[in-house]
C-alpha cells in the first residue's frame, strides 16, 4: 500500500517536492550558470557540510553540549546494498535486452520506437543542455508528487466527509 502524504484536517504535505526543487535548482544554477562541473559541485557541497558540521562542533563544546557521534548508524545494511545493486542490476539488463531485441531487427515496431526516441533525445540535446533537460524534468517530477499529494487530500477530504454522517459505519 502506498504511503498517503496528507496531514491531518485534510492539509498537504508539501516540504518533500519543495525541498527536491530546492536543491534541484541550486543543482541547475551551480552547473548551467556558473559553468561548472558535478566534481566541482560535489566538492562545494562537501566543503558547506565540512564547515558547518566544524563550527556546530565548537559551538557544541563551548555550551558543553555531548552530541554522540557512531558512525555505525551511517552504514548500509547488507540486504540495502543488495537491494541497490539488483535494481541497478535489472535496469541496465532491461536496456540492454530492448536495446539486443532492437538492433536484431525481429520487433520493426520496437526498432522504431527506439530510433524516435533516440532521435528526439538528439534533437533535445541540441536545443538544450544537458542540465536544463535535468532541472525540467524534476520541476515536472514535483509537479506529479504534488499534483498526487493534492488529488489524495481532495479524495481523502471526500471520504472524511461521507464518512462522518453519523450513521451506522462498516468495521474493516
Amino acid at each position: 500500500m502506498e504511503e498517503v502524504a496528507v496531514v491531518s484536517d485534510g492539509k498537504l504535505e508539501l516540504g518533500r517536492p519543495a525541498v527536491i526543487l530546492l536543491c534541484g535548482s541550486l543543482v541547475y544554477y551551480h552547473c548551467a550558470y556558473r559553468d561548472s562541473s558535478l566534481l566541482s559541485l560535489f566538492s562545494d557541497v562537501l566543503i558547506v557540510l565540512l564547515c558547518s558540521l566544524a563550527i556546530l562542533g565548537m559551538l557544541f563544546r563551548q555550551m558543553n553540549i555531548s552530541v554522540p557521534v557512531d558512525p555505525l548508524e551511517w552504514q548500509l545494511s547488507l540486504d540495502t546494498s543488495n537491494s541497490i545493486a539488483a535494481c541497478l542490476a535489472n535496469t541496465i539488463g532491461a536496456a540492454e535486452s530492448v536495446l539486443r531485441v532492437a538492433a536484431t531487427g525481429h520487433d520493426k515496431r520496437l526498432f522504431l520506437k527506439v530510433i524516435v526516441i533516440l532521435y528526439a533525445q538528439s534533437v533535445l540535446g541540441r536545443m538544450a543542455s544537458g542540465a536544463t533537460i535535468a532541472y525540467a524534468g524534476l520541476c515536472i517530477c514535483c509537479l506529479y508528487i504534488f499534483a498526487q499529494n493534492s488529488l489524495m487530500a481532495k479524495f481523502t477530504c471526500k471520504i472524511g466527509r461521507r464518512g462522518s454522517g453519523g450513521g451506522a459505519q462498516e468495521s474493516m
